[in-house]
């Protein structure tokens, strides 16, 4: 008997399509920028619900940050960038962090808050809050999406920061997200919503002076920095803040609205001004004494 054709069969996805580096002339120093939300390549296979509009499944890409930190590698910074949409797989969450009400079969694991919003390595929602699926997924097409996008990116990561360590004897990872506006928050009247929130897994992801200097940066540009609330960093955080091992890390999450339409996704008129000043902050901390 012949065997039933997959209908569906599992696409390989050219590693250009997975990740993008931007290569300094020569790499020095400690630094390693990431990027793991900025993409917004969707493979076939995805098949999310018909009609979802382009915003919708783009509501939670870091849209333009990859373009926004591409100046590091003008300062001998490399920088990794994702070009795998965070609607299809979540580069900064566990490949563990499988949700069952998505994925058949799963795995039975300690359940976290992300997962159970819908948000785990494999979304199960939008950016937005909407479903991104009217079906299951099976427990082979989660690990197909894991092995083709997460672990490759993973494994580049991995040898960007083993690489810089050997170079300086500690590395440190830069991971840059985006947050929308309303996630900043409002702290009070008559005070204005964050700028920047940095992320050190509440000192344990890097040393203090390190988040003091990255903070210093920050509020010299007029910005409103704030400090692990409500994001303390991710996967790649966590993973690789480790400086007892000579790895440090730090999430840097933007306010969108410092630099897009957040109706379209556009850059705004802002854009321009944002750019200059950040590439300033990042100059300044790819310059910094014994780095």
């Amino acid at each position: 008997m012949t065997p039933e054709l997959n209908p569906h069969p599992l696409p390989s996805i050219p590693s250009g399509d997975v990740f993008d580096i931007v290569w300094p002339r020569v790499p020095s120093g400690r630094l390693v920028f990431a990027s793991p939300h900025s993409g917004a390549h969707r493979p076939d296979d995805m098949r999310p619900v018909p009609g979802l509009s382009p915003l919708t499944l783009r509501s939670a890409e870091d849209v333009a940050v990859d373009r926004l930190i591409a100046v590091g590698a003008d300062h001998g910074v490399p920088v990794l960038n994702a070009r795998i949409s965070r609607a299809y797989l979540d580069l900064n969450r566990s490949p563990t962090e499988l949700d069952p009400v998505l994925i058949e079969d799963a795995p039975t694991a300690e359940p976290t808050g992300k997962v159970a919003a819908g948000f785990g390595v494999v979304p199960r929602r939008a950016g937005d809050g909407t479903p991104l699926y009217d079906r299951r997924l099976s427990l082979a097409e989660a690990e197909g999406r894991i092995a083709r996008v997460h672990t490759p990116y993973h494994s580049t990561l991995r040898d960007l920061m083993t690489a810089a360590r050997h170079r300086h004897g500690m590395a440190l990872l830069v991971d840059w997200h985006s947050m929308p506006s309303r996630a900043a928050g409002v702290p009070g009247r008559g005070q204005r919503s964050v700028d920047i929130i940095l992320g050190d897994r509440h000192g344990a992801a890097c040393r203090s002076a390190t988040s003091r200097r990255a903070r210093a940066l920050f509020e010299a540009r007029g910005w409103r920095v704030g400090l692990n609330a409500p994001y303390a960093g991710g996967y790649a955080t966590q993973h690789w803040g480790r400086p007892g091992a000579g790895f440090e890390a730090i999430q840097v999450e933007i306010n969108r609205a410092l630099y897009l339409d957040e109706r379209t996704l556009d850059p705004s008129s802002d854009y321009e001004s944002f750019r200059a000043a950040l590439a300033e902050v990042i100059a300044e901390l790819a310059a910094e004494p014994g780095r």
